[in-house]
């Protein structure tokens, strides 16, 4: 059996946090992903929720963004049950950027980033100068303003990508879900990506919640790092704290040193030589 650990969290769970989820029971149908699990994001915080695949990160993500009902517990928004808040509040206060999305055939680029305002429209509050600018910088920080009059469906996935997290950045909400928001893009893009992050984070105060395959980014770039396993929180708090050669082999099931990075000072996950962990897997099978 597993144990938790907490860096940086009190045991009793506060209700000071913007976004959390109470005991919640997360299911499909009948297949159940998590039970009982409570998560408290914190305020301000780049928190990134990594894991084996299958262990329940982006359906975790999506109960915290109200796109999963729990099945029993409840995901608490501002301290008031998000299943009962009315859709256009929550998309003022939560962006979300999910693992796969499919525009509207024909429409350009610079169309599908304004639906990211949306939600700050109204009844008496139609398309403005504010919402053409925050457009055009939304497209400008994710490097795609000069793809504005393009068809979205004739970009690569890379392209699609960025221009999906520019229409989230449109959004303008204190808070911001990505599910694996470096997929599809080359390594250039992906550190650019997770800079943009750690940028609304530190700069503009956002507090930002993602899902992250790789764990050295994840170490780099988090100030709160969650690592789910099987639907449970194995461990969670701070990278420098939490991140070790144990919890990566209990969690990952991967033999490996964890170093400094000499770039930040934060873990950096070395996984051991092939040989080695063909030597180990061997030797465990004669003692068998």
């Amino acid at each position: 059996m597993s144990t938790r650990t907490i860096s940086g969290l009190t045991n009793s769970r506060s209700t000071v946090n913007r976004l959390s989820a109470d005991t919640v029971t997360l299911a499909y149908d009948q297949r159940v992903i998590a039970e009982q699990l409570s998560v408290e994001i914190p305020d301000n915080s780049f928190t990134v929720i990594v894991g084996p695949n299958a262990c329940g990160k982006s359906t975790l993500l999506r109960a915290l963004s109200r796109m999963l009902k729990p099945s029993q517990g409840k995901v608490l928004l501002d301290g008031q049950v998000i299943q009962s808040m009315p859709a256009k509040k929550v998309a003022r206060t939560l962006g979300l950027l999910p693992q796969s999305s499919i525009a509207p055939e024909g429409i350009t680029v610079a169309d599908l980033v304004g639906r990211g305002r949306y939600p700050h429209q109204g009844i008496l509050r139609q398309w403005s100068t504010e919402d053409e600018r925050v457009v055009q910088e939304s497209m400008r920080q994710t490097g795609v303003a000069e793809l504005a009059e393009r068809y979205v469906d004739e970009l690569s996935g890379g392209q699609r990508q960025r221009v999906w997290i520019a229409m989230a950045l449109a959004q303008q909400t204190p808070l911001l879900l990505l599910d694996e928001p470096t997929t599809y893009l080359d390594i250039q893009h992906q550190i650019d990506v997770l800079d943009l992050c750690a940028e609304l984070h530190e700069e503009q105060g956002r507090t930002l919640v993602a899902v992250l395959h790789d764990l050295n980014h994840a170490a780099r770039y988090a100030t709160h790092l969650i690592a789910l396993k099987g639907g449970e929180i194995i461990a969670e708090g701070a990278p420098n704290d939490i991140v070790t050669a144990e919890l990566v082999e209990e969690v990952f099931g991967l033999r490996c040193q964890v170093i400094d990075d000499p770039e930040t000072g934060t873990p950096l996950v070395v996984p051991a030589a092939r040989k080695a962990r063909v030597q180990v897997r061997t030797g465990a099978t004669e003692a068998s």
